[in-house]
């Protein structure tokens, strides 16, 4: 069965095998693809980017080449991953072998919006104490001094790309665009989610649910059920097929 692809794009830390429970759970509809940033899994031994703009740009160039060039595409990110999905979005709109046939955008502001509180610059525990605080999620794992020294340098990295990101201008994206948020979320707002209506000159689409910031621990059924139904609505989606990985 031919099958759209779903771009997903971790959040600050996480790699690529947060999702992998979610290819398997993913309907015949779509084909997961996940992105992997440098310095973490089997990426680890690679310099981790802290500029969005060149994360961006590479990870274009491998996602276009296993694409194969063409073809619509649907990406999801959720907080950093967001930002990085918006922008991934952006390039695969300007290449004209590709649509985008949806932008999940999931726990971020609109992309012109910056945290007021930054956690880039900290000393190590402050920096792991507002890391935690931001997300509203404690890895007790991450008590494990180990553990700790492993993920700090990507974290850094991470928290760095996201709260220096400015996005290079103010078009609107020419696809359609849906924010979805915990509805307990304390750092994003509806208000703020909201924001992405700005960032398209498309649909728009705003979408709460159960839980916090880190709600999408709990919700890819629902989150894959959203992506299924974009699939299946995009205009002679059967005639397109995607490379699961």
């Amino acid at each position: 069965m031919n099958q759209m692809p779903l771009i997903c794009v971790p959040f600050a830390g996480a790699g690529a095998s947060f999702f992998y429970t979610w290819s398997e759970m993913a309907p015949d509809d779509i084909a997961l693809m996940t992105v992997q940033l440098p310095g973490r899994e089997w990426r680890l031994a690679e310099e981790p980017y802290t500029d969005a703009q060149q994360a961006a740009d590479a990870l274009f160039l491998e996602l276009a080449d296993e694409l194969g060039g063409s073809g619509p595409v649907m990406l999801f990110g959720h907080s950093l991953g967001a930002v990085l999905a918006f922008e991934l979005a952006r390039r695969f709109c300007d290449h004209p072998g590709f649509d985008v046939a949806r932008l999940m955008v999931s726990g971020s502001p609109g992309p012109w919006t910056q945290r007021t509180r930054r956690a880039t610059g900290l000393a190590d525990d402050e920096f792991f104490e507002r890391v935690s605080e931001f997300a509203e999620y404690s890895d007790d794992t991450l008590k494990n001094p180990e553990v700790r020294e492993l993920i700090l340098p990507v974290l850094r990295a991470d928290v760095e790309m996201h709260e220096n990101y400015r996005p290079p201008h103010s078009d609107p994206l020419p696809a359609p665009i849906i924010s979805i948020r915990g509805a307990e979320d304390q750092l994003v707002p509806v208000e703020q989610a909201a924001e992405w209506s700005d960032a398209t000159s498309r649909e728009f689409e705003l979408l709460s649910l159960p839980g916090g910031h880190m709600y999408l621990m709990h919700s890819a059924d629902e989150l894959l059920r959203l992506a299924a139904g974009t699939a299946r609505a995009w205009p002679n989606a059967q005639d397109h097929a995607a490379p699961a990985r």
